[in-house]
């Protein structure tokens, strides 16, 4: 959401200080990086790729990097208030790497506050050196609302607090402060849970034709060829992303994917054509925070309207695909009523030939016709899902 480069230009880390490569280098330059308008998971593993780091080092950065940005505006007020003036960017982004790993990661001193002192600006490095020895010292300080507390923008926490009421947002933002755990289908892809019953839910069954039109990077597409097996048709209006899905299919040894560079609001395929169709939509991402940790610093209000104006021209492009007694699944991860509860609701007004199907059940709570899973309810993603039928003499 309006990053300037993927990457943010630029060569990786050793190349461009000549210093030697240590896991908190690479973190640093991954933050001023993402600073930059990278994104997080596309950056940190190119930057992790040109380094020389092992395993365990490769781990550690990764959880400073995201750890950090996660974190950013909490760590910002403990800085704040022991410094007092501006800091330029660079010296910010070494003590945000110092305070996260004092007070969030509780990595000892001895391990932390010299190595980090070491990445600063020769200029810098009394004033990073007090501030760090200062958290070390010190306790923090009450925490002055809860935005800062659990580092979020303000409107964020406002929105979610409004669409799922104070205790449940509350626990969402806390369990989307927590790294994620790896999992890994049996076919060797990592695949959050929730992701994974998103695919299941839409049932495809061999030998039946699936679209999933909004299918980069190609998770649930490759889940759905793998399991049925049906043709699963996967299109995405962007050549990289779709080049994206088509070296995941091959890597999985998939010959029933079939990857197309198609806009999905104006469908180029043959009308009711499809037995089942996904839309897993654009959306402003509010229930996958934990994995996209610099998201939430990205998104903005605004987004959130504009988007679900996209995915109701989405849906709307879809549902023409869908055959008679076909069906149609929408799904997103995100959590604002805006772009779930009212997205069906529109969809109940604007296509009542599709017939709600019974949405998943517990851990996921009913939401419309469709169902809800909240990030605290299995440890997973928060996602929303609604399947609907076209009525067969329709």
């Amino acid at each position: 959401m309006g990053a300037r480069g993927a990457l943010a230009g630029g060569r990786p880390v050793g190349v461009v200080t000549g210093a030697r490569t240590t896991a908190r280098r690479v973190a640093l330059e991954a933050l001023e990086r993402i600073d930059g308008g990278a994104y997080a998971n596309l950056v940190l593993p190119w930057l992790l790729e040109a380094s020389s780091l092992d395993r365990r080092d490769r781990a550690f950065a990764t959880e400073l990097v995201y750890g950090t940005t996660r974190m950013r505006r909490a760590c910002d007020f403990l800085i704040d208030r022991l410094v007092g003036r501006p800091l330029e960017p660079e010296v910010r982004n070494v003590l945000r790497l110092g305070a996260y790993q004092v007070v969030f990661l509780r990595t000892p001193p001895h391990a932390s506050v010299s190595a980090t002192v070491d990445l600063s600006p020769a200029r810098a490095r009394g004033l990073v050196n007090a501030v760090l020895r200062r958290l070390v010292r010190e306790p923090p300080p009450p925490w002055p609302d809860p935005p800062t507390r659990l580092s979020y923008p303000d409107w964020v926490v406002h929105r979610l607090a409004s669409d799922l009421g104070g205790p449940a947002a509350e626990a969402a933002l806390e369990q989307m402060n927590v790294a994620p755990d790896v999992i890994e289908r049996a076919d060797g892809y990592i695949q959050d849970e929730a992701s994974q019953q998103v695919a299941a839910y839409v049932g495809a069954a061999p030998g039946e034709r699936v679209a999933d039109v909004c299918a980069a990077p190609g998770g649930k597409a490759t889940a759905m060829a793998s399991a049925g097996p049906a043709v699963v048709v996967a299109g995405d209006h962007s050549p990289v992303r779709c080049g994206i899905v088509a070296a995941n299919a091959r890597r999985l040894g998939l010959d029933n994917v079939a990857v197309v560079v198609a806009d999905a609001t104006r469908p180029a395929f043959r009308p009711r054509s499809f037995d089942r169709v996904l839309v897993d939509a654009p959306c402003s991402g509010l229930g996958v925070l934990r994995r996209r940790p610099d998201a939430r610093w990205r998104i903005q209000p605004g987004d959130v309207g504009r988007l679900a104006a996209l995915q109701c021209s989405l849906l709307d492009g879809a549902v023409g695909l869908v055959r008679p007694g076909g069906t149609l699944v929408y799904s997103v991860c995100t959590l604002t009523l805006e772009e779930t509860e009212s997205i069906d609701a529109w969809l109940a007004s604007a296509h009542p030939d599709l017939v709600a199907i019974p949405a998943p059940g517990a851990p996921w709570e009913r939401l419309g016709r469709g169902a809800r899973l909240l990030p605290q309810a299995a440890g997973t993603d928060g996602m929303f899902v609604v399947g609907l039928r076209r009525d067969a003499g329709s």
